[in-house]
Order: C-alpha cells, then sequence, then structure tokens
C-alpha cells in the first residue's frame, strides 16, 4: 500500500540543523547518493549513503537519505528503525515523523501511523504534508470502521454506502 507523501527534505533539514551551503558541497557521497535515489538506482545510492555515514555516523541528512532510499527498497523494517532514531537523536525535525508514519501505514499499522503524525505536526503546526497524511490515515481507519460495521450488520444501509465514499476517495486520488 503506498500512503501519503514521503518528505524528500534533505536541504530543509540542513537548514534546521544550521548546515548552510550546498549539499554538493557539503560531500560527493551524499550528493552522489541523493543524485541515485533520483535516478532510482538504490543500490548504488545506499551504498554511497553509507559511505558518507562512514565518517559522520549522527549526521540527520544522511541518515535522513538512508531511511527514504531503504523506504524506496521496500525494506519496512531498517527505514523504521533509521527514522525513530532520527526523532530519538533530532526531535525537533517534523520530516523522520511524517515518513516514519508513511512507512507504518503501508504496513497497515495506522494506529502508529496516526501517532507519528500527530508528533510531527506539534513539532511543526504548519508542516501541510503531516496535515495531509493524517487526513489520509483517518480516512482509511473510517473505511475499516464502516467494513467492520457492515460485516457485523447486514441490515446497515449506511456503512456500506460510507465504505464505498471512502474507497472511491482514494482511488480519485491515487492513494491506495
Amino acid at each position: 500500500m503506498v500512503f501519503g507523501r514521503l518528505a524528500h527534505v534533505v536541504t530543509a533539514i540542513s537548514l534546521v540543523l544550521g548546515f548552510g551551503g550546498s549539499v554538493s558541497s557539503q560531500s560527493d557521497d551524499f550528493a552522489q547518493a541523493d543524485l541515485l535515489l533520483k535516478q532510482g538506482q538504490l543500490e548504488r545510492a545506499l551504498d554511497r549513503v553509507n559511505a558518507y555515514l562512514n565518517g559522520r555516523p549522527k549526521d540527520a541528512r544522511g541518515r535522513f537519505l538512508k531511511g527514504i532510499i531503504l523506504t524506496e527498497q521496500k525494506k519496512p523494517g531498517e527505514a523504521i528503525k533509521v527514522f525513530t532514531e532520527l526523532t530519538f537523536d533530532y526531535p525537533e525535525l517534523p520530516e523522520p515523523y511524517n515518513n516514519l508514519a508513511v512507512v507504518y501505514a503501508a504496513r497497515g499499522e495506522y494506529d502508529k501511523a496516526r501517532s507519528a503524525l500527530e508528533t510531527a505536526i506539534r513539532v511543526h503546526p504548519s508542516y501541510a504534508a503531516a496535515h495531509e497524511n493524517l487526513g489520509d490515515i483517518y480516512a482509511q481507519m473510517a473505511g475499516q470502521a464502516y467494513d467492520k460495521a457492515a460485516k457485523l450488520d447486514r441490515n446497515n444501509k449506511t456503512a456500506p454506502l460510507k465504505l464505498n465514499l471512502v474507497r472511491e476517495l482514494f482511488s480519485k486520488s491515487g492513494v491506495r
């Protein structure tokens, strides 16, 4: 299940943490990892970001990029570990919470996703992606509740209608 939007905001993290300058002037390995990710060369991107992190194991930008790469590689357990560790080390950043929520949602773990998004919003109340993703989580949870209600009470006429509305919402938005 693809859900919400992953935040590809390594530059924003750099600005929040005070890493001025361009990404490419910071490190060839980092810049190449970012480029390889954009080109869809995920294994090579992961190798480059790991090389970058060898000398900077606590670097937020590199770790965040690694989490994105792992997510794109469909390695949710590893991505969750990276994003969770980032939330402990940099609790002021909303992006790791948002990306953590996207991974949880893709696994159908909506309560965990909701909690992560609520934290992202507490950290940064004007973070639009987290608000949108939270709306998607609530809609998915509503769909699950309507589905259960319809199955428990076959005479219920409104639950199936509401479930169809939720399904239609996601089919039109491209989010499954």
